[in-house]
């Protein structure tokens, strides 16, 4: 999931361009991107959309934004949007293991009213200074939690932290992504605002790659091209790992604990690393053997 198109609910007519665009995954927002007044109109107009063959037909990972748990929405989005074909509902501002446990209770419940067989994943905004303290705790609430989506806009604006202050984004992304591999789950990149600066997002997204994150989330569909190059395997890093993956092979039937690969001291790390960029690549369709 290199790329993440966020769509707003009220807005379907751009339900099927973003099925048809480019992004590895498509979110329908019911959260920031529509206004109070509109809530139940968007609610709706998500879900005959989820139900519909268009939605079922497509090959992308579908997710949901829906309101947080604090808000008298987030009832009615859930009971509405577990439908099956749904892959991930993004959570926004969890702030305890007790909400995440009874977010996942609540998608349970709709699931079944719903006739969803295959269990809905929930990815968890971080976005509040209690969430980012507690990120690894939230993580492990549940098991169908898939992630953790870093939200550097709600979390810093309330703080008077500037957005381009390079320290503090760093520090967010790192403390993210280590409490998301404490839980064995992936991590994902905040959105970037300013759809002109190319560069920006650009320059963000290289940062998160060398930070282990997963890819990163577009507002934009010019941002998704950008997301998809940098956040897929090169082919030198794909090169490199089919050999450390080929030498894992000879070392396991050597006994072998740790060898060097193309100068390079490899062990047990370095393998399950290799391992996860030949499977991208596979299935990116960047190898065919």
């Amino acid at each position: 999931m290199r790329s993440k198109l966020f769509v707003p609910g009220t807005r379907p007519e751009l339900f099927a361009k973003a099925l048809t665009s480019a992004a590895d995954a498509i979110c329908l927002d019911l959260e920031d991107a529509v206004s109070e007044p509109r809530k139940d109109e968007a609610r709706e107009t998500v879900r005959k959309f989820l139900e519909s063959g268009e939605a079922a037909a497509s090959h992308k990972t579908l997710i949901v934004r829906i309101n947080a748990m604090d808000t008298p929405h987030f009832e009615r989005d859930v009971a509405a949007v577990a439908q099956a074909g749904v892959h991930l509902i993004n959570l926004p501002k969890p702030q305890s293991p007790a909400h995440v446990r009874t977010a996942a209770e609540a998608i349970e419940r709709a699931e079944r009213a719903n006739g969803a067989h295959a269990p809905i994943g929930l990815l968890l905004n971080i976005e509040t200074p209690a969430a980012l303290r507690t990120a690894a705790e939230l993580a492990l609430a549940h098991q169908r939690v898939a992630g953790l989506q870093l939200g550097l806009g709600d979390l810093f604006e309330p703080l008077g932290i500037t957005r381009r202050e390079p320290s503090a984004i760093r520090q967010a992304m790192f403390a993210v992504r280590i409490a998301a591999g404490e839980a064995g789950l992936y991590a994902y990149d905040s959105a970037f605002s300013d759809i002109r600066d190319a560069e920006g997002f650009r320059a963000e997204a290289m940062l998160a790659r060398d930070l282990g994150f997963l890819g990163k989330t577009c507002i934009h569909p010019s941002q998704i091209a950008i997301a998809n190059e940098v956040f897929r395997p090169t082919d030198e890093e794909i090169a490199h790992a089919r050999k450390v993956v080929e030498a894992a092979r000879e070392a396991d039937a050597k006994g072998a604990g740790a060898y060097v690969v193309d100068g390079k001291m490899i062990d047990i790390p370095f393998v399950i690393r290799a391992r996860a960029i030949v499977e991208s690549a596979r299935s990116l369709g960047l190898l065919t053997s």
